[in-house]
């Protein structure tokens, strides 16, 4: 692919759609971009690399763009190899190519090719740092830990162009075309969602900068409506709900767990609640599971007691959100066990350790399957998740 984004900038990515899981873990059923751009002015940059997978598209592409031209730059703002992949391609093809980079990245470059001299083809920058190309000026923004330590997001002054590395990206292949959101989103809570600090501190740096278009390393270029993802990156980085809604995750050995999770579902519909959604963590993507509990500002639990503990599927759920900083939502629990429950015990112990979650009571425990006895204690429940 080879697409013009302004006279002198242009776009050298490549679409993924053979890969089956980002980072081994999330699912892709649209793919994902690798994204990488082409500055030509009196000197040439390039704007990060992709991964090795897609290395001879890639190159492909910046060959047809470069017209001839030899490139004296590549800038580094990630070192995760779905950026920085096919560095040494470049780095044999173009000996004379200096490499910019925080001095975070630059350490790291041995790490991943080890086989490459670096000691004379890096330029380590720092926070306000420039690159005059001609007529465009890169300004060198630190962002560590947007979601490594060593990542920097790239301003160039005269387009008024934010090279945004992982910030904005979203799963999905550029060839797909689909709404923004929700891929963001998922994208954003399951890769970045632990760094909430870090990108705040970005979005204060990004507010200072007259910014007309988003050229983040995945998904699409983002040219319109621009407050309209500041604003959803603030709510997501600051731990907000994005809206009022209930999502009942749920973790059932032989279905009564499920058939009580629905049952739920449904006294909170009846009792008005704006948007009740529920999921099934032994089937459904767990990946999406996180997005949506981050979504919603409500959150029901789910699960079987298994062996005097947590039936895994809501153990790795929890532990989940423990890892990506879930907080600041009200939590419902819901346990069955056929002889001693014990799950409730668990999930309640796991939720404490997440920051400004409030617990709601009471907690319902279920015997094998939900009965009318169980009924007071679901109706209470979801009175208060109503509230």
């Amino acid at each position: 692919m080879n697409k013009q984004i302004t006279k002198a900038i242009k776009y050298i990515g490549v679409d993924d759609l053979d890969l089956d899981l980002f980072e081994s873990q999330y699912i892709i059923p649209n793919g994902v971009s690798y994204n990488s751009y082409l500055i030509l002015d009196e000197k040439v940059a390039i704007m990060d690399s992709v991964d090795e997978r897609k290395s001879h598209e890639w190159l492909t592409n910046l060959e047809a763009a470069l017209q001839g031209r030899v490139p004296d730059y590549l800038i580094v703002q990630h070192m995760e190899p779905d950026h920085a992949g096919s560095i040494k391609h470049l780095v044999d093809r173009y000996p004379e190519m200096m490499i910019v980079a925080s001095e975070r990245a630059v350490k790291m470059l041995p790490q991943f090719f080890f086989d490459v001299d670096f000691t004379t083809r890096t330029i380590a920058v720092k926070e306000g740092d420039t690159l005059s190309l001609g007529s465009h000026t890169l300004q060198f923004i630190m962002a560590p830990m947007v979601h490594w330590p060593e990542v920097m997001v790239t301003y160039e002054q005269s387009e008024k162009i934010l090279f945004s590395a992982d910030g904005f990206g979203k799963f999905g292949a550029l060839c797909h075309q689909e709404e923004w959101a929700c891929e963001a989103r998922r994208y954003y809570f399951n890769i970045c969602g632990k760094y909430g600090a870090p990108i705040q501190a970005l979005l204060k740096k990004a507010a200072a900068l007259e910014i007309a278009q988003i050229c983040p390393l995945h998904g699409p270029i983002l040219s319109e409506n621009l407050g309209y993802y500041l604003s959803l990156y603030n709510t997501w980085s600051s731990y907000e709900p994005e809206a009022k809604g209930v999502l009942i995750a749920y973790a059932s050995i032989h279905g009564g767990t499920a058939k009580a999770a629905k049952a739920f579902a449904e006294m909170l519909r009846e009792r008005g609640v704006e948007r009740v959604s529920t999921t099934d963590l032994c089937r459904d993507d767990m990946a999406e599971a996180i997005e949506d509990a981050f979504k919603y500002d409500r959150l029901v639990v789910a699960a079987s007691s298994y062996d005097a503990s947590l039936f895994p599927p809501m153990y790795n759920f929890l532990h989940h959100l423990q890892l990506k900083g879930y907080q600041k939502r009200r939590v419902g629990i819901i346990e069955n066990g056929s002889w001693a429950p014990c799950a409730g015990r668990v999930m309640r112990a796991m939720l404490e350790q997440m920051k400004d979650i409030e617990i709601l009571e009471p907690m319902v425990t279920l015997r094998s399957r939900m009965t009318p006895d169980n009924l007071p204690a679901m109706e209470a429940l979801a009175g208060e998740l109503a509230k």
